[in-house]
């Protein structure tokens, strides 16, 4: 599902100034990232600010976009919670969505369960779902991780073939050298894009994607003609533009970057609030910076 998939966009769930998905901005962004070179898509993530999306915005949200992107591109539906039963009625429920490639479940956040709770919990909802499953291990986010055992284990599973993991290359590399070869690992932190290719991942779930797609595919195809030198210095000039996408919490600066260029509004939903004057103009001057 995954051979040669590098990169995958963590959209953005696009809001109206009354609140409402903006269906005709997300078809537009999409359009335009498949264009400069995004592979697939994590809808209804972390980035698509999930928390504040209702059971129907998602439904409708997730039937919209997979039959938008049809075989363009991966579509990976997020359907993570820290209620195991909810997941597993959401999985159920979203892996019938035609055009739904695959799901994406995070650690359960707040709840702090043990390794042995977490497996189950994952195995849950792969069990109840009909479309390969990927982990999503975000220990900083979530209070809790997955050890690298656990993915070991948990990549047993005929329905779990992928990991979205946001630790350490270290991590990574076990994680590459002890799953099955079919197993995808993508790094969740843009700024490790490079280096997790090298130790084998199989690429980066993104968010300056957005903004940057087209240098990044530059990046993914340097590392596969051994031109070391070009995916370091595309590295280089990516990392702090990188960074700057999360200097406030995000989707915030995305979002305000993608307003500011015109392709939607400048709308999130709390508890996170849009970028102030000040905090944009931050961001802004750091995807400015001149070349040394």
């Amino acid at each position: 599902m995954y051979e040669n998939i590098e990169l995958i966009t963590a959209i953005i769930t696009p809001f109206t100034a009354n609140d409402q998905i903006d269906y005709v901005a997300l078809d537009r962004l999409a359009d335009r990232l498949l264009h400069e070179g995004t592979q697939g898509f994590v809808i209804g993530g972390t980035t698509g600010e999930s928390p504040t999306l209702t059971h129907d915005e998602k439904i409708a949200l997730y039937t919209h976009f997979a039959a938008h992107i049809g075989n363009r591109g991966v579509v990976v539906a997020n359907v993570g919670d820290n209620n195991t039963a909810h997941s597993v009625a959401l999985a159920k429920e979203v892996s019938a969505i035609p055009g739904v490639d695959g799901l994406l479940a995070v650690t359960p956040y707040y709840n702090k369960p043990s390794q042995a709770g977490m497996i189950a919990h994952f195995t849950a909802i792969a069990d109840a779902s009909s479309v390969p499953v990927m982990l999503y291990n975000i220990p900083g986010r979530s209070a809790v991780g997955l050890t690298n055992e656990s993915v070991v284990t948990l990549a047993q599973h005929p329905m779990i073939n992928a990991v979205k993991q946001v630790t350490t290359i270290d991590d990574l590399a076990f994680l590459v050298s002890h799953t099955p070869a079919d197993f995808a690992v993508y790094t969740g932190e843009d700024a490790q894009t490079l280096a997790a290719k090298v130790v084998g991942a199989t690429g980066t779930i993104s968010v300056a994607a957005h903004v940057y797609s087209r240098e990044m595919a530059d990046l993914f195809a340097a590392v596969a003609d051994g031109n070391i030198e070009t995916a370091g210095r595309l590295q280089r000039w990516l990392t702090p533009r990188m960074n700057a996408f999360f200097r406030y919490p995000s989707p915030a600066p995305v979002k305000a970057i993608l307003a500011q260029r015109g392709e939607i509004e400048n709308t999130t939903r709390l508890p996170i609030l849009p970028l102030t004057d000040v905090e944009l103009a931050d961001v802004q001057a750091t995807l400015n910076e001149k070349d040394d």
